[in-house]
């Protein structure tokens, strides 16, 4: 008996199953959503990593509600600016977005137009580069998520943190793995808190004197 050909099976179709839009966890701009451009290797924070540090640093604070009174921040790896808008819808007095996609600093300026944001300032550029820039010591809080298929950023972008971070300050790292106390040490850091999500590490450092003994 003669054999019928058969056909290969028809592909299903890869549902793209990054986020379309963020939405703004707390403080004056809460349940605000901002789009996402479609862009390879742009991952915003998923809102529960962020809803988590938020908490996290509002223990720093001192405030309820994940409050950054007067706070002064830098968000060097911006993309959406979902992390850097959600601290300055939280009461931070200033937050600097860096960015270097110039279609993702236009969206950029559309959010912040949209909002409002008087405290938001902009920059098209390198953030290892603008944080190396500010003051020593003058930034409460360093937001670091680098691409992840770039991790020669991690070292110089942690370097250049801890030399702005203010000596009550955080950092918040996002990586595609864990960083241990070792490595942090390095570069005068302890790890503070840890959250696994996913393919996200989420770490809170601190300057390495606020590490428990």
């Amino acid at each position: 008996m003669k054999k019928v050909p058969t056909k290969a099976p028809a592909k299903t179709p890869q549902h793209d199953k990054r986020p379309h839009e963020v939405r703004i966890i707390g403080g004056q701009w809460k349940r605000t959503r901002l789009p996402v451009a479609d862009k390879p290797g742009l991952r915003p924070t998923p809102d529960r990593v962020r809803e988590t540090l938020f908490n996290w640093l509002a223990s720093l604070a001192g405030a309820g509600g994940g409050e950054l009174p007067g706070w002064h921040c830098l968000d060097a790896f911006a993309g959406t600016g979902a992390l850097g808008l959600e601290a300055a819808s939280r009461g931070a007095a200033a937050v600097l977005l860096c960015e270097q996609d110039a279609d993702l600093i236009a969206q950029l300026q559309k959010a912040k137009a949209k909002l409002s944001a008087d405290a938001v300032r902009i920059e098209r550029g390198n953030g290892v580069t603008a944080l190396e820039r500010v003051p020593a010591g003058s930034l409460h809080l360093v937001l670091l998520d680098p691409p992840f298929e770039n991790p020669a950023l991690y070292e110089p972008a942690l370097r250049a943190a801890a030399r702005a971070l203010h000596p009550d300050g955080a950092v918040y790292l996002e990586a595609p793995r864990l960083w241990t106390d070792d490595e942090l040490a390095a570069f005068g850091l302890a790890g503070l808190r840890h959250l696994k999500a996913g393919a996200v590490h989420a770490h809170l450092l601190r300057p390495l004197v606020h590490a428990p003994a």
